[in-house]
């Protein structure tokens, strides 16, 4: 039996973590097939909800306490109604009144055209998933021709849109990328972006993780650090997820998100919706819990918020990748939400 959530104006879970990042998956579309997360041959396999229905269900986890919205996908930039849900969130107010913190993760490719637009929306910051620097490098991964140079173009519109900082991200498999780690950090400074590299983790459709091809936080610091010296930042709060790198110069950041090698469950803020509108309180969750289905049933808002309290109370401590009982998730990664 899980335990039961007290009552409380926040959320929280039993191990004490306070709740206020959701990550909301709008569509599990995406126009890219990469290596690491898809087969290439597995599209959208879970139906997407209407605009007003993820609203009603964002704005009972604001009611909760959530203070942080980012919207993925898939690739959320694919999404109809993007605008206006984005429009519509930028209009609610945390639990103490503020504004919510919007931000989008995607992969770039039709953000040239589509920044502006966001940022008038009321869209404040976006991470762009960029796993080479290199156009060849680039495109054996996504497998879709010229999408170096758009996504390019995408993150420099989102630089003069103004939708900063911008953030880098990129998953470091070793044999793939790991030869582009000295470039990162030169475009980390040159196009004055925050690159963070990130631990392959086992989310991929296809059968490809091993602890083989992990490039752990130890190594990228040492490797970037013999090309340009680095310097350990604080981080920006309690439970980000990047250790943070400045370059001696003062000219540049990195991060490194590294939840293989140094786990930082202990620290967890986060819960997310995917979209068909369950609730996932860890990445490597095996259980679902189908808030839409209740809504859907004719639920109203007080059951739905002690659902969701319930719920999020009995979230995971930790994840268990490396460990003898490890399990992948019911899902992977394009379908979960990044």
């Amino acid at each position: 039996m899980s335990p039961q959530a007290p009552r409380t104006e926040r959320l929280t879970d039993s191990h004490g973590r306070v709740i206020h990042d959701l990550r909301v998956s709008i569509t599990d579309r995406c126009n890219y097939k990469c290596v690491y997360c898809r087969t290439g041959e597995v599209g959208a396999q879970y139906p997407e909800l209407k605009i007003e229905e993820y609203l009603r269900l964002i704005g009972l986890f604001v009611s909760l306490g959530i203070t942080k919205v980012r919207l993925t996908g898939g690739e959320p930039l694919l999404r109809r109604g993007l605008l206006e849900l984005v429009r519509e969130l930028s209009h609610m107010r945390t639990f103490d009144g503020q504004p919510l913190s919007l931000a989008l993760t995607t992969n770039g490719h039709l953000l040239d055209s589509l920044a502006q637009p966001l940022k008038d929306a009321g869209l404040h910051r976006v991470t762009v998933s960029m796993d080479a620097v290199d156009a060849p490098v680039f495109e054996r991964i996504t497998r879709v021709p010229g999408s170096f140079q758009a996504v390019l173009r995408g993150v420099r519109a989102a630089k003069q849109a103004g939708l900063e900082p911008v953030k880098i991200n990129c998953v470091l498999l070793r044999g793939f990328n790991d030869d582009q780690l000295e470039g990162f950090a030169h475009f980390a400074r040159s196009e004055d972006v925050i690159v963070r590299f990130i631990e392959f983790m086992p989310l991929e459709e296809d059968r490809l993780w091993s602890p083989d091809i992990v490039v752990p936080l130890r190594e990228i610091v040492d490797r970037i650090g013999r090309a340009l010296p680095l310097i350990e930042l604080p981080p920006n709060e309690a439970s980000e997820t990047a250790r943070r790198y400045g370059f001696g110069d003062g000219r540049g950041e990195i991060g490194i998100i590294a939840p293989v090698t140094q786990a930082f469950c202990g620290a967890c803020s986060r819960v997310r919706l995917t979209s068909d509108g369950k609730i996932r309180t860890c990445l490597f969750s095996q259980i679902e819990h189908d808030l839409y289905g209740r809504m859907r049933a004719g639920a109203g808002d007080a059951e739905l918020r002690e659902y969701i309290a319930r719920t999020v109370y009995a979230k995971e401590a930790r994840h268990h990748i490396g460990e003898a009982d490890f399990l992948k998730p019911s899902r992977s990664m394009v379908h979960i939400g990044g």
